[in-house]
């Protein structure tokens, strides 16, 4: 076992468990941003939890999810209540926000790793196979005036995950972002469009 610290906060990490990096810290520090005293947050695919970690520090109540065993043992030992599930599967009820650090990287089947590695990497082709499930179910477990956060790369295709947010009848906005050596990353932030006054 290995831990990082961020924020004056430190995070366990097991083998074969995401470890946070650059995308991770975008995220908290997004969520940071918005997150109000006793909201309740779902994190899906947790990993280690470190979203989570820093949610409950405001959260009412806050639950994740992992399809990774080992992301779940990991995210217990960092103190957040988890489910083994693949994105919404098992889980009822609605949240004030919902985040998520998905698998976003375009991968062939050339470039694929085998294991633990290619569940918290491998995007499919173009990068948003993942993400096209998540958009698709994430209105079904958000709160009428809910908001969604979701990490993508600009080799995800920010405009593409956008029109899956517009597809849904949600709008969309970049709250954050940040260059690195050959990728933009940028946190989206989603919420139910209002329906139109007739």
């Amino acid at each position: 076992m290995t831990s990082i610290n961020y924020r004056n906060k430190t995070i366990q990490i097991l083998p074969d468990v995401y470890e946070p990096a650059e995308d991770s810290f975008l995220l908290v520090d997004a969520l940071l941003e918005i997150i109000r005293d006793n909201d309740s947050l779902l994190e899906v695919g947790c990993g280690s939890g470190i979203v989570s970690v820093f949610a409950k520090d405001h959260c009412k109540n806050v639950l994740a999810t992992d399809i990774n065993p080992h992301a779940v043992h990991c995210a217990l030992l960092n103190g957040i209540d988890v489910v083994m599930t693949d994105l919404f599967a098992c889980i009822k009820g609605t949240f004030d926000i919902v985040v998520f650090n998905p698998p976003y990287l375009p991968t062939s089947t050339e470039d694929q790793v085998g294991g633990w590695d290619d569940l918290m990497l491998n995007g499919g082709p173009d990068g948003r196979d993942t993400i096209r499930r998540f958009v698709a179910d994430v209105g079904n477990h958000l709160d009428p005036d809910g908001q969604v956060l979701l990490l993508i790369s600009s080799l995800t295709g920010i405009k593409e995950v956008c029109d899956l947010f517009h597809g849904e009848g949600m709008s969309v906005q970049t709250v954050a972002e940040s260059m690195y050596f050959f990728e933009k990353l940028v946190v989206l932030k989603a919420r139910k469009a209002p329906e139109k006054q007739v």
